[in-house]
């Protein structure tokens, strides 16, 4: 008598599962798969001022800028107008734990339409490639390359007529916010004021609570709450998402006193503003590296804004600290002499 063998079927595959968790913007399942979203449609105030357009840095790797000039003259606090002329520039690079945002994302469109229209300025704001598809150090050789292709299109004539017009080579200032205030620091470091010669002039550098730590923790890492705009948890995940295999929090791209990192004695960073968060998880080492800068010597303004968490800029475009950030870095842009520390 014949038997029938039961039948094998293959195992049954698991279905792929978030291991790493962004929110919605960006999801790493365990089968290596990355899912991006961009943010949900958000209003953006525009009252006209300011024009903008999108253009290309980087066409092998498919990176691009979002362009801002005001439309008009800008308006004293007088009420005269100012004469009219090129305007200085600032290079922008915006947030997301070198693993998320970008150029054409409402709250950094929002930032640059206001620091356009009320410095005034030209406002150059860069993406960069992205972790965890491809780790640091990509994200600094992005930016090293957009302010070479800036030294470049101001050094000989060049089809981008906004540049021709209405840049102000002689005036260049480097900013970031969050991940891209390190990387404001970086170029300080690399670049310093002289970088761009002989296309452009750094004349300064602008770092909004800029990521930067190491292994020791501050108290205001530690006194963080969970309900924070930024918190450990957040942290310690993009730190695993973005920063090369096997680094430490030392690691010279996040630890500007790191014992490898690279002295910042002799390089002239020209006129710097650091802005800090009284309520931010990188307050504390905000707060030192400025005075650890002034002590070298550097012209370095502090300005820590009381009650405010990490990335509060832009976030209500109507309040008082909105407004007071926008007013302190238009007096830097306009300013000269010695840095200072203020709270606000």
């Amino acid at each position: 008598m014949a038997m029938s063998m039961p039948s094998s079927s293959p195992p049954a595959t698991a279905a792929p599962y978030v291991v790493e968790d962004c929110g919605d913007a960006l999801q790493v399942f365990s089968d290596g798969t990355i899912v991006r979203s961009a943010p949900p449609p958000a209003p953006v105030p525009d009252d006209g001022r300011v024009e903008w357009k999108d253009a290309v840095y980087d066409a092998g790797r498919g990176l691009g800028l979002r362009m801002y000039r005001p439309r008009r003259r800008d308006v004293t606090d007088t009420g005269e107008e100012e004469e009219e002329g090129k305007l200085p520039v600032l290079v922008y690079f915006h947030g997301g734990g070198f693993c998320v945002g970008s150029c054409s994302w409402p709250k950094t469109h929002a930032v640059c339409l206001r620091l356009a229209a009320e410095l005034p300025a030209l406002v150059l704001s860069f993406d960069y490639r992205l972790a965890p598809e491809h780790r640091l150090p990509a994200a600094h050789e992005d930016a090293a390359r957009a302010l070479l292709w800036l030294r470049d299109q101001l050094s000989a004539p060049s089809d981008n007529t906004w540049l021709a017009e209405s840049a102000d080579s002689r005036r260049v200032f480097v900013s970031g916010v969050s991940a891209g205030g390190s990387l404001a620091h970086h170029m300080a470091v690399q670049l310093g004021t002289a970088g761009l010669e002989p296309g452009a002039n750094v004349v300064g550098y602008i770092l909004l609570m800029p990521g930067l730590f190491s292994a020791e923790p501050t108290r205001s890492e530690l006194d963080t709450p969970e309900t924070a705009f930024l918190t450990q948890e957040m942290f310690d995940r993009f730190f695993r998402l973005g920063m090369p295999a096997g680094a430490t929090r030392d690691h010279p791209l996040v630890n500007p006193f790191a014992p490898e990192s690279p002295s910042l004695e002799a390089v002239c960073v020209g006129r710097m503003l650091v802005v800090a968060a009284e309520r931010d998880f990188f307050r504390d080492r905000n707060v030192e590296y400025a005075e650890r800068m002034k002590a070298m010597g550097k012209d370095v303004e502090l300005v820590v804004f009381a009650g405010q968490e990490h990335g509060f800029f832009g976030m209500d475009p109507a309040s008082d600290a909105d407004r007071e950030l926008v007013r302190v870095i238009r007096r830097f842009v306009g300013r000269q002499g010695n840095g200072n520390k203020d709270e606000v």
